[in-house]
């Protein structure tokens, strides 16, 4: 039934996943407030959905640039290596997000990005995206401001915060970017190692399981082994949001 004049025709996550069969485009169209026929021509552009295994690449610093990526299920891991050939992971991706859009330019890719369990991801190829941009108001603004975003992200966590406030705002920023996609915001499954959550951190491995532990003890977190219930996100988020004002 279409919209009235005074009812937006924009669709929620729950309508775009009925309406889109690559559910994962969330963070271009539930932004924009795309309609349903906007929404379908998006996903017609979608390529493939590519299953990939533990450290499989969806694509190397240095490639040339050819498609953005949708994560569909999974977690990635974007890192570089440094001038002493070291890791230095940069982020981490859910599914619902956007990578590869570090490659616009210089029309080649500034990182690499690979799987952390078996995972997929959805392909854009980017003329065909950057065409469909021109003709949907909007959308080219929405890749530039994910743009803007992820250059943010990258930004060094402030050097003079402790430990526990690292690992507090690390885990309120999982829990709500999960939370945003429909997943469970206190329910939370690492899929990476505690070294890339250190690595990431700049903490020692050590030091981030002394603090999950810690955490543990002042009854904030429920850890198994990778699996992380948080039983007091608000004291949680006290502590990430003093991180954030220092």
């Amino acid at each position: 039934m279409p919209a009235s004049p005074g009812q937006s025709s924009a669709l929620d996550l729950r309508e775009l996943k009925r309406v889109c069969s690559n559910c994962s485009l969330s963070e271009l169209c539930v932004p924009m407030g795309l309609n349903r026929a906007e929404v379908e021509r998006l996903d017609s552009v979608v390529e493939v959905s590519r299953s990939m295994h533990v450290g499989d690449h969806l694509f190397r610093r240095g490639d040339p640039m050819r498609s953005i990526y949708a994560v569909r299920s999974g977690m990635y891991k974007s890192y570089l290596i440094n001038e002493e050939g070291e890791e230095q992971v940069i982020g981490f991706h859910l599914p619902g997000e956007l990578v590869g859009l570090d490659a616009i330019y210089p029309d080649a890719h500034q990182c690499s990005v690979v799987a952390l369990d078996t995972a997929s991801a959805c392909v854009l190829p980017f003329a065909q995206l950057s065409e469909l941009a021109g003709d949907i108001p909007g959308l080219q603004r929405q890749i530039m401001r994910l743009l803007s975003k992820e250059i943010s992200s990258l930004v060094p966590r402030a050097a003079d915060s402790t430990a526990e406030q690292r690992m507090a705002a690390f885990l309120m920023d999982l829990a709500r970017r999960l939370g945003e996609r429909g997943y469970s915001a206190t329910d939370l499954r690492l899929a990476m190692p505690r070294k890339d959550i250190a690595n990431y951190l700049c903490l020692a491995t050590e030091t981030v399981s002394r603090v999950l532990k810690k955490f543990q003890t002042q009854g904030w977190i429920e850890v198994d082994r990778r699996d992380i219930r948080l039983l007091d996100p608000d004291a949680l988020g006290q502590l990430a949001k003093d991180d954030q004002s220092d």
